[in-house]
């Protein structure tokens, strides 16, 4: 026979899932990411911005060079004397005579001559003087196809335009210009690498602040978690202070008020335990007792049997009572509908009558319809009169009635009884408390005629003197079905 596996091991290990990081360090380490990552695509967009506009510039600046020579390659006269110069060489020896190079440029001439080329430059300094005199560099710049382009050297990347001029005596002429971008292109690194010191501390202060701010956000968090450790059965009174308006704070409030339905629930389910074993114990005892002296004589068995059924019956009616108790503080131990409060008080009138040999009078009935729960006020009334006929001597009067007055709806019972002690009015309401000898039943009624009225935010009054009777009124607030 096979069986299934446990599954609460599996729930447990389900419920685990997840990092063991603390929830600050995932905070922190998020936002450092995501910081991060911006702060690279910003170097890297800003490197290629900086390269970008140093080739744009040094680009201009050849071109405007080049287009220099060109205007006047097409004149051919010397500036100065105006005299023609058709010769290659005379052309660029004394173009570049009259010009003052950039401190990376190099401005350089070269037209065909007997033996190979014949060359002059104009340069500044002497790394760049040495790449000008080059004349195998120079000779792959005049060979290239392309005009303009880049050229590794010894010097480092060189930028390069070539422009070629026919003279008068025939042969042709090439005035290149050389540009040496080593200095700008580390000029531009530099700036990158301030800018990727800058960027890792802000990376660094924003860690620390971070750290900082994630632990004031969570601390309300961990003030829950502290507060959930800290609570046991016994002790459910921990509360969270609540401070501000955010989530955190709706967070701490709405775990606060948890604990007040907790605290709630375990009061009730003490006092619940509490009172059923108080009371529950001498009924128990009784039905022990006989049970144990039971003989064999029939009408003693009878007697017996009697006795225990109506031990039985009275432990059936506290625990009804308790149960009722027990239920008060649920939101749904009333549900208000609208109901007439004349049929209500008529109805309430019909039943009582059969509680006792009393001369039941209803004094007054209310008219209008309200939101109550008739069932619940129906329960409070009978027991009101129940309690009335227990301490009354058959043949006396009781009353009844119902009005309604300013915002309010008043019910009642009225006996002719011994009374109750105005000093003992609050307690006769307290659970499996009499007042002023006014014995019978668990001591349960009252109790549950007040919290009937508790959830109807209403209250119980009580009108007696020692020896006068008494007169219990349900005043509850007139609410209609619209206000519910």
């Amino acid at each position: 026979m096979t069986t299934d596996p446990p599954t609460r091991p599996l729930t447990r290990l389900a419920g685990r899932r997840g990092t063991r990081v603390p929830a600050r360090a995932q905070i922190m380490g998020w936002l450092l990411l995501v910081l991060v990552l911006v702060l690279l695509t910003v170097i890297v967009i800003v490197r290629e911005y900086l390269h970008d506009e140093m080739d744009r510039r040094v680009n201009d600046s050849l071109e405007q060079e080049a287009k220099e020579f060109v205007a006047f390659a097409e004149r051919g006269r010397d500036p100065v004397s105006g005299m023609m110069l058709a010769h290659p060489g005379d052309l660029l020896r004394n173009y570049l005579g009259h010009q003052y190079p950039d401190t990376e440029e190099a401005l350089i001439g070269a037209w065909p001559a007997a033996g190979g080329l014949g060359v002059v430059s104009q340069e500044q300094t002497e790394p760049i003087k040495a790449v000008a005199h080059d004349r195998a560099v120079l000779q792959r710049i005049i060979d290239a196809p392309e005009a303009h382009g880049v050229l590794d050297t010894a010097a480092g990347p060189v930028h390069w335009v070539k422009v070629r001029a026919e003279t008068a005596q025939g042969g042709g002429a090439w005035f290149v210009i050389e540009h040496h971008v080593a200095a700008e292109t580390a000029e531009v690194d530099r700036s990158v690498r301030v800018l990727l010191l800058v960027s890792a501390l802000g990376v660094v202060l924003a860690a620390l602040i971070s750290w900082v701010v994630a632990g004031l956000i969570l601390a309300p968090v961990r003030a829950v978690r502290q507060t959930a450790a800290e609570i046991t059965e016994h002790d459910l009174t921990r509360r969270i202070p609540v401070e501000g308006r955010d989530d955190i704070a709706a967070l701490a409030d709405q775990f606060n008020a948890m604990l007040d339905r907790l605290e709630d629930a375990f009061r009730i389910q003490r006092q619940f335990v509490d009172d059923a074993g108080h009371e529950l114990r001498t009924p128990i005892t009784i039905v022990r007792g006989n049970l144990e002296l039971l003989g064999v004589d029939p009408a003693e068995r009878d007697e017996v049997v009697r006795l225990c059924t109506d031990e039985l019956d009275r432990m059936t009616r506290i625990v009804n009572d308790l149960l009722v108790l027990a239920k008060a503080d649920r939101p749904d131990f009333v549900s208000p509908a609208t109901v007439s409060l004349a049929e209500l008080t008529s109805d309430i009138d019909a039943k009582v009558r059969s509680l006792g040999d009393r001369r039941w009078v209803l004094s007054e009935i209310g008219e209008g319809e309200f939101a109550l729960d008739g069932q619940r006020i129906t329960q409070a009334m009978v027991q009101l009169a129940q309690n009335a006929v227990q301490h009354t001597p058959e043949g006396s009067t009781i009353r009844i009635g119902s009005a309604v007055g300013d915002g309010t709806i008043e019910l009642w019972v009225s006996d002719e009884g011994p009374g109750v002690d105005p000093a003992e009015v609050e307690k006769i309401f307290e659970r499996f408390t009499h007042g002023n000898g006014r014995k019978g039943g668990a001591g349960l009624g009252l109790a549950i005629v007040r919290a009937i009225a508790d959830a109807h935010h209403g209250r119980v009054l009580v009108r007696s003197s020692p020896g006068t009777g008494v007169t219990f009124r349900l005043e509850l607030p007139a609410t209609t079905t619209g206000d519910v």
